[in-house]
This record gives C-alpha cells, sequence and structure tokens, in this order.
C-alpha cells in the first residue's frame, strides 16, 4: 500500500492507519529528515526479522536503531547520560544524526551490540514523528539506502513503492528523500567521537 502523508501537516487518519499496521506487526517505508528508512515496532520480533531479510543481513548483526519522538523517551531505553551529552543532544534533535548511548535494560536485545549500545534518532520530520507518538513507543528504523543501486531509489517514493511493495506492508510517500545519511556519533566512552559523517553538522 502506498499511502500519500503531508510532510508538515499529517492527517491523524493516515497515521492511524500506519499505527494500526505497525501494531499487527506490519513493515513500512517512511520518510525522515535524511533518506527513506524501514522500520517497525521495536516490540515485534517477527517484524524486525523481516526487516533483515528485506536488508539481507542477519538481525544478530545488524546495526538498527530505533526513533524516538523527543528526548524524553531516552531515559526509558537508556542509562543515565552526562550533561555534555545531553546538551549535545538538545541542541541537534531533532536533526539528521544518530546518537550511540548505552543501553539499559528495557531495550529489546536485537537492538543492542554486544557492547550493551543503541542508535538512537529524533528526526526532524513531522510524519515519524506523529506515528511514534500514536504508537506510544519507538520504532525501529535502517536506511533502504544501497551503494549497489541508482540513487533514485533513496529519494523518489514512487521508486521506491515499486520496488519493495511486495516486500513492505506500508510505503508512505511524504515527498522527496535526501540521499544524504544521516551523522553518527558515539557516546558510549569518555570522548563523543564522530563514527561517520553525514547530513548532520557539528
Amino acid at each position: 500500500m502506498l499511502i500519500r502523508i503531508h510532510p508538515k501537516d499529517p492527517s491523524l487518519r493516515q497515521i492511524k492507519i500506519v499505527v494500526e499496521c505497525l501494531n499487527d506487526g506490519g513493515v513500512i517505508i517512511f520518510p525522515t529528515d535524511t533518506i527513506y528508512a524501514l522500520g517497525c515496532d521495536i516490540y515485534k520480533s517477527k517484524a524486525i526479522e523481516r526487516v533483515a531479510r528485506i536488508k539481507g543481513i542477519k538481525k544478530e548483526k545488524a546495526n538498527f536503531s530505533f526513533l524516538t519522538h523527543d528526548l524524553s523517551q531516552l531515559s526509558d531505553y537508556t542509562k543515565p547520560i552526562n550533561n555534555e551529552v545531553y546538551k549535545l543532544m538538545k541542541s541537534t534533535l531533532p536533526g539528521p544524526f544518530t546518537f550511540i548511548l548505552n543501553a539499559n535494560n528495557n531495550v529489546p536485545k536485537i537492538f543492542q551490540s554486544k557492547k550493551k549500545t543503541v542508535g538512537i534518532r529524533i528526526p526532524d520530520n513531522n510524519i515519524p514523528a506523529e506515528i511514534i507518538r500514536e504508537l506510544g513507543n519507538p520504532i525501529m528504523s535502517t536506511s533502504i539506502h544501497d551503494e549497489d543501486e541508482i540513487i533514485e531509489y533513496t529519494t523518489d517514493p514512487e521508486l521506491i513503492y515499486e520496488k519493495f511493495n511486495s516486500m513492505v506492508d506500508i510505503v508512505i510517500d511524504g515527498g522527496y528523500g535526501d540521499n544524504e545519511p544521516s551523522t553518527i556519533i558515539d557516546c558510549t566512552g569518555t570522548e563523543i567521537l564522530i563514527v561517520r559523517e553525514g547530513k548532520g553538522v557539528l
């Protein structure tokens, strides 16, 4: 199913359709403030396995991150962070950054690396924000960007739909996406490290 949702003013009726799909264990493709992403409810393990299959990776080796709608959800899933990290997150989020943080026991094991860390994103896009708010918990996110594919697949939702409609339940058309991923910042050690340079600039 292809659903067009207005990026600035998402329709609650359409958001509820997406949330119902997620509650049923569905897999969706949705826009962020960077590239289009593949995702599902973080508590639906079979949906997470489907995402791993679509990506062609073993779920145990996947670096899935998850999306929250604001910083208030952080303490539910991460160990306490220091003031420096909190100030950095507050000044850059919502925005095109993924923060690697130490996970607490509420994080489903599939999201935790061997180091017990988790990637957290708060994209500057109203569509995922409203989905998460309505769902009541984070959604997992992984980019559908593939180095071997022509770049339009990551930007044009209709081309994305053509390729993935048989693999996912809903593709959300929120307009053209970007083709640059988020900047990844590791905040789990004594120093804050930029792991990957992306769209976000500090």
